[in-house]
């Protein structure tokens, strides 16, 4: 059973301007007294929903949301082959997340995020350390050119029905080489019916790579086609460019973040994020604490409750 804190609305919102014609959407929630913490969303593309409001409690923490560019209800939305994404990288996000930590006048926050979220909080707070109190990170990513080939490539090897229905969209030519990148071009592609198609097949391979979790059901996220859409463009567009960074750029920078305090929890059925990678960087991270979901993958059994609890220990 998954201890949710109950539902609430935001007590402050709105939309922030940042660089190069962007407008984020941003939410409160909580105590306006409580500790400050920004969640990150995954995706990249996500957006942030309503249910993840409820991972904070609301007594405790003033919790700051927000959608992340392109995505959810900032603006413009990557949803067109016509919207720009080459202001869209790892830098700016982490530009937007420091320009609105100065808007709310917040000093120094938690940082907790899940999957592509963790990839950004690492490379935020590397960057502000001094800006961090301490980290809550589920489902662990480092964004490596390895993390990213084991997904596209290397899981074949688990599904491979499915594995051959996802690359089939993509030339011949190009299904040796990167695939994500691949992606992008198709999701670039003149033809609306060849986009979709190609929206459609990435979504599903998705929704495959997550599936070793017990009790896993299909995302319904994924019949929204316009969601399909922005998720798909931005996915491949950070993953075809390893996500912005050098290869293992954030392990590297490990020892920016010596003594600040984190908790890093991760599923053992997590086939689209082997348990290695968390394993790897809790060993670099002295001041940082694994906890390993045994019933959980990339989410599902007890893994949301091991994120709140890891939350709440900043409390």
């Amino acid at each position: 059973m998954v201890a949710l804190y109950p539902a609430v609305e935001p007590y402050d919102s709105g939309f922030l301007g940042v660089s190069d014609g962007q407008v984020l959407y941003w939410e409160r929630v909580g105590n306006p007294a409580g500790t400050p913490v920004v969640y990150l969303h995954g995706g990249p593309g996500s957006g942030c929903t309503p249910g993840m409001r409820r991972l904070f409690d609301p007594n405790a923490f003033r919790a700051v949301l927000f959608d992340q560019r392109g995505c959810g209800r900032s603006r413009p939305l990557a949803d067109d082959p016509g919207v720009d994404l080459s202001t869209n990288t790892t830098a700016h996000l982490i530009e937007d997340i420091e320009r609105l930590r100065e808007y709310l006048r917040i000093d120094r926050w938690v940082v907790a995020g899940a999957s592509w979220g963790v990839t950004l909080g690492l490379a935020y707070a590397q960057r502000h350390p001094d800006r961090v109190i301490g980290m809550a990170l589920g489902a662990i990513t480092t964004g490596t050119r390895e993390e990213v080939e084991w997904i596209t490539r290397d899981m074949r090897r688990v599904f491979p029905r499915e594995w051959e229905r996802f690359v089939e969209p993509v030339p011949d030519g190009e299904r040796g080489g990167n695939l994500a990148a691949a992606y992008a071009r198709l999701l670039a592609h003149p033809d609306p019916a060849v986009r979709e198609n190609a929206a459609l097949r990435w979504c599903e391979w998705e929704d495959t790579h997550v599936s070793l979790a017990p009790g896993w059901t299909p995302n319904p996220r994924y019949h929204d086609p316009a969601f399909r859409m922005v998720f798909a463009r931005l996915v491949t567009h950070y993953w075809g460019r390893d996500h912005f960074l050098a290869d293992n750029q954030l392990r590297e920078g490990m020892d920016r973040l010596t003594g600040i305090p984190a908790v890093l929890v991760h599923g053992r059925h997590d086939v689209s994020g082997p348990l290695d990678t968390a394993w790897e960087l809790s060993r670099l991270w002295k001041s940082s604490r694994l906890v390993v979901v045994d019933d959980g993958g990339h989410g599902g059994g007890s893994f949301t409750d091991q994120l709140i609890a890891a939350i709440d220990s900043f409390g």
